[in-house]
């Protein structure tokens, strides 16, 4: 068989991927279904409780925060029929051909404005590209991206999303061993988020702060949420915590882990939140409130994460 003739048994090849690809695209931004609830001030409480943000203007001024656009509109566990995308059919023909391993590698937003309590928002998407077969260290895969777009009721456009996933066909053998060489998984580093691997790689927990009236955050953003300050540094946190929730993953398998495993939101006492997994600790010993501490892991030649192992293992 060669590049872009059909695969056996009907599965689609290259050439076909390549063709719906294009043809997706033609079909330009499709919109969708009006978001199931308009714009409202609980969704944003809870946003905000969440995030750990206290800016009082959302809810005094009736302002969602720009980074809950795609909130509104997601359609849950049972999506709604009839919801247009072009997307799905590309993802469809991908799983078909045995590309059904998938991971997000690209989000970028942007805002045009608040939106605001009372407005019902509606999504209009654009399949963009495909591009592949390529080799990664998660398999050979296919790279598709799309944008969506907000609109208002009144036609205004209120925020932007180019998404972007890798689908690839995952190796045959499930049984994958805790770590694999290299470590399959990288983080992405962005002008935002360099000081923090950096200290990663110096062994130090580092929370992004504001450079005027030293708020701590995290993650890290470019601006800060209490004085719109872009001036940033940094605080070097003590890398004790506890953990505030968590989850056991069980499935679909991630390359590099063995599920079950427990990914946990650590409240730190200097008043953020950071995701992690937990290591040494079997995942169903893992509780709300458990004293745990940062320990950072060597996953390959390059790559060293911070993990979470409980305090008394010290």
């Amino acid at each position: 068989m060669t590049a872009g003739e059909p695969r056996e048994g009907g599965l689609p090849g290259e050439r076909e991927l390549r063709e719906l690809a294009a043809k997706q695209a033609a079909l330009g931004e499709i919109r969708g279904t009006p978001a199931a609830d308009p714009v409202n001030a609980p969704m944003i409480r809870h946003w905000l409780d969440a995030m750990g943000d206290e800016n009082p203007v959302y809810l005094d001024e009736g302002l969602a925060p720009p980074a809950m656009a795609q909130v509104w509109t997601m359609p849950g566990v049972r999506r709604r029929a009839g919801d247009p995308s072009p997307v799905d059919d590309v993802l469809a023909a991908l799983d078909a051909g045995g590309y059904t391993g998938v991971v997000a590698t690209n989000c970028r937003q942007t805002y045009h404005r608040y939106a605001r309590v009372g407005e019902r928002l509606t999504p209009a998407t654009r399949f963009t590209s495909l591009a592949g077969p390529k080799r990664t260290a998660l398999g050979e895969g296919y790279f598709a991206t799309w944008d969506v777009t907000w609109y208002a009721e009144t036609g205004e456009a209120v925020a932007e999303m180019m998404f972007r996933v890798l689908k690839f066909r995952p190796p045959r053998n499930q049984e994958q061993p805790q770590t694999v060489e290299p470590y399959p998984l990288r983080p992405a580093v962005s002008p935002d988020t360099a000081f923090f691997w950096e200290g990663v790689r110096r062994g130090e927990l580092r929370v992004q702060s504001c450079g005027d009236c030293g708020e701590l955050r995290h993650p890290p953003g470019p601006m800060c949420p209490r004085c719109r300050s872009g001036n940033r540094s940094y605080a070097v946190a003590s890398g004790e915590g506890v953990v505030h929730s968590y989850v056991v993953h069980h499935h679909p398998p991630v390359p590099g882990l063995r599920p079950p495993f427990a990914v946990a939101l650590v409240e730190l006492p200097e008043g953020v939140r950071i995701v992690g997994g937990v290591v040494d600790c079997p995942p169903g010993d893992v509780t709300v409130g458990m004293p745990v501490r940062v320990t950072f892991r060597r996953m390959d030649d390059e790559l060293t994460l911070p993990l979470w192992k409980p305090k008394e293992r010290r």
